[in-house]
């Protein structure tokens, strides 16, 4: 396989991979190749992504790669953020944010536990929102990282603290908490649909 295929498929795997990143034997295992080819690619890819008309750049943490935008681009994606826009947030997006907001802070594989489908997508439109952010990463194997909601999802959905959330039923199980959360996004989505987005998003 010639370098610009393989660098082409790690550019892939690196941005299927989301906040969770891959490592280097990963991609070893995945491409079928030596873990020091492997390296020398992601250090071609780094240099690429170096350069001033690249968008994106590789990051490197607790043992994965993976991609992330540049900070110094850092005020165009907030006015983006705060661009009135009609679009509404789709359902998953919304419960996923529910059970973030309830059970931060949470791991990604926590969350598709609860929902019982992959949440990649969802987690990605979050955090692009920035209505989450990484708080840290939790104590076990490959230490993934938690998220929690932002100060922008205070803003956004007009809260001033966390404890303004609707309140879930003490001693509830994780099996019956997508039904409570699914009352939260209902109350949001009505809250959207009402026009109030365009003031918030």
């Amino acid at each position: 396989m010639e370098i610009y295929e393989l660098k082409a498929i790690m550019e892939g795997l690196l941005f299927a991979s989301g906040d969770e990143g891959i490592t280097v034997k990963q991609v070893s295992n995945i491409l079928e190749i030596t873990e020091a080819s492997v390296k020398t690619i992601l250090e071609e890819l780094k240099y690429d992504y170096e350069h001033k008309e690249r968008g994106l750049m590789l990051m490197h943490s607790h043992g994965a790669y993976h991609l992330t935008t540049k900070p110094e681009h850092s005020r165009y994606y907030q006015k983006f953020i705060e661009t009135p826009n009609p679009t509404k947030m789709s359902q998953a997006a919304l419960e996923t944010l529910a059970i973030i907001a309830y059970q931060q802070p949470i791991t990604r594989t926590e969350i598709e536990e609860i929902r019982g489908v992959k949440s990649d997508r969802p987690v990605q439109t979050l955090v692009a929102r920035m209505l989450i952010e990484e708080v840290g990463r939790k104590d076990s194997v490959g230490k993934p990282i938690l998220f929690g909601t932002s100060k922008e999802f205070l803003t956004f959905f007009g809260l001033t603290s966390l404890d303004d959330l609707p309140p879930l039923p003490e001693g509830q199980a994780n099996n019956e908490f997508e039904e409570e959360a699914d009352l939260f996004f209902e109350r949001f989505n009505e809250h959207l649909e009402n026009g109030e987005e365009t003031n918030n998003e």
